[in-house]
């Protein structure tokens, strides 16, 4: 019997627990950024859906709020599952509609079902606190209450990890959730949804939009029913809607973006360092908001650091996400072939040395050479703005102090890497890196298990660990007299 080739579909919004198209008829197209090709159509919301989608969650809310913690904790965990049974197929969705190679689009839905089973069981432990009193027969007591219904924005670049960061969280606090997802990348985070609900989560507690993002932002981050925010995307749009929810004093999760400082010390294992911070860097096509981009490397190893790195940059294999032997998929749009085309010929004007890459692939699709500009003066506008593709800067520096200095230069600070044998570098690190992370000496971030923040222009609030449920909780006081 043949084998069926999958189909991508043409996703729909989730409303109260249905699938549906726009009243309107209307549709965005969906291209595969491999041929530029459309391949399915999203539905366009309108605000007689997103009224609907609002209306849906206010009733959402109050049902999902009523499961206890334990019973949402069963839900969750079925959703989970699901997901792991569906990944071969979710997966090939998402490398047709964003690119990344199959192996990394399986991984990102397997690691997903992982952050469902840690905030399942986090829903079951956030627990409130009972306060000694002052006075005989009194009982104080700190209770944790869902803060309602949540308005998300996820981008398209991990199109179910910056989804499932936010549903999960909000949904383990009890909180009801409506999700402006990308609608470059509309089918994946749709069946991350319809894993939820066919798992059992009541109708309206978990809603899926799409269209004009300024529309859908501006109309749901007014509305009176939602009275939780979260973000993650570039730090203009996210200073923009932090500035929106503020006017209505609606508390916000900024994950934005960043320009991470990579240190590289010469008593580090520079073998280690370059091979490791190089599969970092080239991993989505570089289209990752904690990837290393700015590397500092003292200058007794720069040229073996160099070397090595380049190597590794030319030895990726470039192609179709679906060829099992695609190491780097392509850029998700056009928009980041120019841009970077831009930021690497303003670097080569300004005297950086391009060691290798620099160049669109081909004339279909957006595939683009992994990058390499060595030498780079601060005056270059790479230096400054988030590259946000597959191009390394590796830059010669004499100290530690020196490192530092340039590592917290900008005003971003979410990711950040460093390689030593030094303890004392070490401590160094750890006190005056200018980052919510930092990871040394190895890849160690975006655990379930482990917080998941920046600081400065980078953002603020965090969706992993134990914090990233209090959120979407509120803290009400109880005093009684006995």
């Amino acid at each position: 019997m043949p084998i069926e080739t999958p189909v991508y579909p043409d996703v729909n919004l989730m409303i109260a627990g249905e699938w549906r198209s726009a009243r309107s008829g209307e549709t965005l197209a969906v291209l595969d950024p491999a041929t530029n090709e459309q391949i399915g159509t999203v539905a366009k919301a309108s605000e007689v859906e997103l009224e609907a989608a609002v209306v849906a969650a206010a009733e959402g809310f109050a049902a999902w709020s009523a499961v206890s913690a334990f019973d949402r904790s069963k839900i969750m965990r079925r959703a989970a599952d699901l997901l792991r049974e569906r990944c071969e197929h979710i997966a090939w969705l998402m490398t047709r509609e964003q690119g990344k190679p199959l192996a990394e689009a399986k991984g990102e839905t397997l690691a997903a079902a992982d952050l469902i089973d840690w905030f399942a069981e986090e829903g079951r432990r956030a627990f409130g606190q009972m306060i000694p009193a002052r006075s005989p027969g009194v009982l104080q007591m700190a209770v944790k209450q869902p803060i309602g219904p949540v308005a998300a924005f996820t981008p398209w670049n991990f199109p179910i990890n910056q989804v499932v960061r936010k549903l999960s969280a909000a949904l383990a606090a009890g909180c009801s959730i409506v999700i402006k997802a990308p609608e470059e990348t509309p089918a994946s985070p749709a069946e991350l949804v319809r894993a939820f609900i066919d798992a059992g989560v009541p109708a309206g507690a978990v809603g899926l939009v799409f269209g004009d993002p300024a529309e859908i932002s501006n109309y749901l981050i007014a509305h009176p029913v939602i009275r939780k925010v979260t973000f993650t995307g570039s730090t203009p749009v996210g200073k923009h809607l932090a500035a929106l929810a503020g006017r209505h004093m609606k508390p916000v999760t900024m994950e934005l973006g960043g320009h991470a400082p990579a240190i590289v010390l010469d008593d580090a294992d520079i073998g280690k360092a370059s091979a490791t911070l190089a599969m970092s860097k080239f991993r989505n096509a570089g289209q990752v908001c904690v990837s290393p981009t700015r590397f500092m490397v003292q200058e007794r190893v720069f040229g073996q650091f160099l070397d090595g790195f380049v190597e590794a940059a030319k030895a990726l294999r470039v192609g179709n996400g679906l060829d099992p032997q695609t190491q780097m998929g392509p850029l998700a749009n056009r928009r980041r072939v120019s841009a970077l085309e831009g930021l690497i010929k303003d670097a080569v004007e300004h005297g950086a040395e391009l060691r290798t890459g620099g160049r669109r692939i081909g004339n279909e699709g957006n595939f683009f050479e992994p990058t390499v500009l060595a030498n780079v003066p601060v005056s270059a506008r790479i230096m400054n703005e988030e590259p946000f593709g597959p191009v390394a800067i590796i830059n010669p520096v004499s100290d530690l102090e020196e490192a530092l200095s340039e590592a917290n230069r900008l005003p971003f600070g979410l990711a950040s890497y460093a390689f030593t044998g030094s303890t004392a570098a070490i401590a160094q690190l750890s006190a005056r890196l200018e980052a919510g992370m930092l990871t040394i000496n190895h890849l160690g971030l975006a655990l379930p298990e482990v917080p998941f923040g920046g600081i400065k222009d980078s953002g603020y609030g965090n969706e992993g660990g134990t914090e990233a449920i209090q959120a979407f909780l509120t803290t009400k006081f109880v005093s009684l007299m006995q």
